[in-house]
């Protein structure tokens, strides 16, 4: 029988086709042909729009357009992405199956208008992003899908799809032609994809083969670089250099993760605090105990994230990263990876020298050529040691202040640069899942359940008064932690800063997110600082206010929010009646009641009074007796920027310096700050006549522009 019971919808009287003769041999035939379909006219008569007078998405149409009717045959080669393929709630497996559902070819058959969605092979589809949308304005909740369809895979399992293929058109942000798959692998294949063909282009250039430093003998020295910090940019950079054959020593203040989660043990238990090994310093940097984010701005679907990501995989993140719309691993899953980074690294010969602080920098004719370091654990056998190098990469984190003095001392500039600063609000998970979810929200089951546990991102533009020395200024949620919990991020006992943190699962009973209000060079010369380092006296200034109203030993001091927009104190027991007693909190060292009013100028504290009754309309619950508001968060992103060249990514104070990452104030998360380190890698790389490709020709246009790009 030459068709199947499921193919005999396709000869049912409501599908009409007629045989053809395949017109191109070179494409699988189908006896399918359909009537190619009518033009799409404007909407209205004399309306249509030409030349400069069409609107960006219209000449973007038009270029799709023209780029389809003069290449039509490129329908059957290469790869289509169909975007915003919707599967409601009821239909979709849920949040971790990651495969092709039969509800997911549903929708596949409906763009290609293919009447039987059961034949359409799952093989020829890869999901390329999955995520969860639960906004009032839908109808109701849904997966959104992104898919990549592999035309030849397709053809070949399912020969009858090629009329419909035939049909297809692009459609500006529906779906999308490339003749190529996006392939970027993992940042070590990448390197080594590199390397054979720099080794392939010196024999045929030289007529032999070649060494993997192009001109330099396999004999010459490899040339020593530095790289100071461990967090995203430092591993990244430090990855780069040692696959490319440098010589690479890691310099990490802090300590490895299995003694810093010791470190972190003592000091939310026993209050302890290592000065050198916490929340801020220690292998992985400041993102290794948080949420473990890996959003980012620079583009989910460049390929400079999609190496890092697939980076990240190798050394033993989940899979579903690459397809989840808000991925993130939580500080269980950064362990173990950063352990088997550091393995990695340690098997290219990369000498990591932990409990070693970068006291100052030796600089020779304006060029800097080694470092000066100290012991900072108190375990190891040396107190003051010189390090020669050829280049040092720093890739220091936000909260290493006094690296900010050194590079003061050596006359490198240093910018002051805007950020944020504000509260930590939390409230109950269930809450924010109620919010969201309405009567979803027993679908969550803490992290466990069919829809992801509920998170928020809200954005208020303020118009200041007369008495803002900064106006307009935005009031935005910053690093939300659903199912998280609030911790110390203070290096030094007399001051207090908090940040939020959640494990892999979000399974805890809280939700916060900074509430944080955006400043300026205005706000610092307001309070009296001024300078390149004015932005972290400004943070400081606050970390010690915040400090002595929780009354020392690291007691963060708290104020509901309905509190807080009445300007009334919060109190464990009410004692009168314009008193609220607080609600439980996840800060494990204790918080005490306080007036948050006396914490900002009045400006920021309007700003952040304005924005809360705004999102309360946005997230109704949201100004609710059980929200409370932590203070203080001020490390949103680094205070000052360190100049350098964009394309070198080289100091433009002084030679042989590349600051890279969060704290040069060329990123802002692990996924910015692992990508910054890795482009910086290959232009070091590249300097040193180690690399001789374009890094443009990988990764499209290089990320080391003049400002920070998150």
């Amino acid at each position: 029988m030459l068709f199947s019971a499921s193919t005999k919808l396709l000869c049912s009287p409501n599908f009409n086709f007629t045989f053809t003769i395949n017109p191109n041999p070179q494409i699988p035939f189908s006896p399918f042909h359909h009537s190619p379909k009518s033009q799409i006219q404007c909407a209205r008569k004399g309306s249509k729009r030409t030349g400069k007078s069409r609107y960006p998405s219209e000449k973007r149409k038009l270029k799709s357009i023209q780029q389809t009717e003069t290449q039509i045959d490129d329908k059957f080669k290469g790869f289509w992405r169909l975007f915003k393929l919707c599967v409601s709630i009821d239909r979709d497996p849920g949040k971790d199956f990651l495969d092709v559902s039969d509800a997911l070819l549903e929708e596949v058959a409906k763009v290609l208008e293919f009447p039987v969605a059961s034949m359409l092979p799952p093989e020829a589809f890869a999901i390329l992003r999955k995520s969860f949308d639960a906004r009032k304005s839908q109808k109701e909740p849904k997966f959104v899908y992104t898919v990549e369809m592999d035309v030849d895979k397709l053809l070949n399992l399912e020969p009858r799809t090629w009329d419909f293929i035939s049909r297809l058109e692009p459609k500006i942000g529906l779906i999308e032609h490339t003749p190529h798959e996006k392939a970027v692998g993992d940042l070590v294949s990448v390197i080594h994809d590199n390397k054979k063909l720099d080794q392939d282009r010196v024999h045929v250039e030289n007529g032999h083969s070649g060494s993997l430093n192009g001109s330099k003998s396999p004999t010459a020295k490899k040339p020593k670089i530095a790289v100071v910090g461990s967090g995203p940019a430092g591993l990244f950079a430090s990855l780069v250099l040692a696959e490319f054959g440098a010589d690479v020593t890691l310099i990490e203040r802090g300590q490895p993760v299995e003694q810093r989660g010791r470190d972190i043990g003592a000091l939310v238990v026993r209050r302890i605090l290592q000065s050198e090994s916490n929340f801020c310093f220690g292998e992985g940097g400041a993102g290794t105990w948080s949420d473990g984010k890996l959003v980012t701005r620079i583009g989910r679907n460049s390929g400079s994230v999609l190496s890092v990501m697939k980076t990240l995989v190798q050394f033993g993140a989940p899979e579903s990263i690459l397809v989840d719309g808000k991925p993130h691993l939580g500080t269980d899953r950064l362990i173990p990876l950063l352990r088997n980074f550091r393995k990695h690294l340690q098997d290219l010969g990369v000498n990591i020298r932990f409990g070693t602080r970068v006291d100052d920098l030796i600089v020779e004719n304006s060029h800097v050529v080694g470092v000066n370091v100290s012991d900072s654990s108190g375990r190891l056998p040396f107190s003051n040691e010189k390090l020669g190098f050829d280049a040092v990469v720093l890739a220091v984190g936000h909260s290493a202040r006094d690296v900010y003095k050194v590079l003061l001392s050596h006359n490198i500039e240093l910018l002051p640069k805007d950020f944020a600063v504000g509260l930590r609000i939390e409230h109950p998970q269930e809450l924010i899942n109620s919010i969201q979810y309405s009567k979803l929200a027993n679908e969550v089951r803490n992290g466990r359940g069919k829809i992801p546990v509920a998170d928020y991102k809200v954005v208020e533009y303020v118009k200041g008064d007369d008495k803002d020395t900064s106006q307009p200024r935005s009031c935005y949620s910053f690093c939300m932690c659903p199912g998280g919990q609030v911790v110390v991020t203070s290096v030094n006992p007399s001051e207090l800063c908090i940040n939020g943190m959640s494990f892999s699962r979000r399974s805890s009973k809280w939700a916060n997110a900074a509430l944080a209000v955006t400043v300026s060079q205005k706000d610092f010369s307001a309070l009296g600082f001024h300078g390149p380092l004015a932005g972290v006296e400004f943070q400081r200034e606050f970390e010690q206010r915040a400090a002595n109203m929780g009354g020392g030993n690291f007691v963060v001091p708290v104020q509901t929010v309905k509190d807080f927009m009445d300007n009334k104190v919060s109190v464990k027991k009410a004692l009168f009646v314009s008193a609220t007693s607080l609600p439980s909190s996840s800060y494990r060292l204790g918080v005490k009641a306080a007036n948050l009013h006396e914490l900002f100028p009045i400006h920021i504290t309007e700003a952040l009074q304005h924005s809360v009754s705004v999102f309360d309309q946005e997230l109704p619950g949201f100004i609710s007796d059980d929200a409370l508001l932590h203070g203080v968060e001020t490390r949103t992103s680094s205070p000052v920027q360190i100049p350098r060249n964009p394309e070198t990514f080289e100091s433009t104070s002084v030679g042989g310096l590349y600051p890279v990452g969060e704290g040069a104030g060329y990123a802002g998360g692990i996924v910015s700050a692992a990508v910054d380190g890795m482009y910086a890698g290959f232009a070091l790389a590249k300097r040193l006549n180690l690399y001789k490709g374009e890094i443009e020709s990988i990764f499209g246009r290089t990320q080391g522009s003049g400002s920070a790009k998150y």
